[in-house]
């Protein structure tokens, strides 16, 4: 069986080049988290979703995350027990830099302990939220694995990655690996 899919876009929702909904409207095993304030986020709303989206979906969903979702697992997988196979955090924002969004409330400093789950964290070079140093860090601290693109921008519509076939390579390979 496959796992289900859960995206946890960030501020805005991804919208329709963006590849995490690319790959929802390619795949029905991936399916968007909901009932969240997408322009004003609020950390324990967000948190609060997330728990409830991973008690439906099973303890063999994996999360695929993009910017603000990154720092909604690092706050859930804190706060949880809930078992879940895995996470793929893609562009994690840095939440003490000038270029965080203003609307985003609470998403500060993010536990920076190792997650219950295995994970990989995505970084490019040239993010304009997280230097690739914040990047390294957290994924050290989370017990994820680093895997650093180069020169993609925020890994958003804007990096022109379309469909984002590394990406999807990436979440594959993960997919293929035995759960632990």
């Amino acid at each position: 069986m496959k796992s289900p899919i859960l995206l946890l876009p960030g501020i805005g929702n991804s919208g329709p080049e963006h590849w995490q909904t690319l790959w929802e409207n390619a795949d029905a095993g991936i399916q968007r988290i909901g009932a969240q304030d997408w322009e004003n986020p609020e950390c324990s709303q967000w948190v609060t979703s997330l728990e409830c989206a991973v008690n439906r979906a099973g303890p063999d969903v994996v999360l695929v995350a993009h910017s603000l979702g990154c720092l909604q697992i690092a706050h859930w997988a804190a706060a949880s027990q809930t078992p879940i196979r895995g996470a793929l955090l893609v562009a994690v924002p840095d939440p003490d830099r000038p270029s965080f969004p203003k609307a985003a409330v609470g998403f500060g400093s993010p536990t920076l302990r190792r997650f219950g789950f295995p994970s990989i964290v995505v970084a490019s070079t040239n993010d304009p939220f997280a230097e690739t140093d914040y990047s390294e860090r957290c994924a050290q601290a989370w017990g994820s694995v680093l895997v650093n693109i180069g020169a993609c921008g925020h890994i958003n519509a804007q990096s022109g990655l379309g469909d984002w076939p590394r990406g999807k390579a990436l979440l594959e390979s993960f997919l293929s690996a035995p759960a632990i």
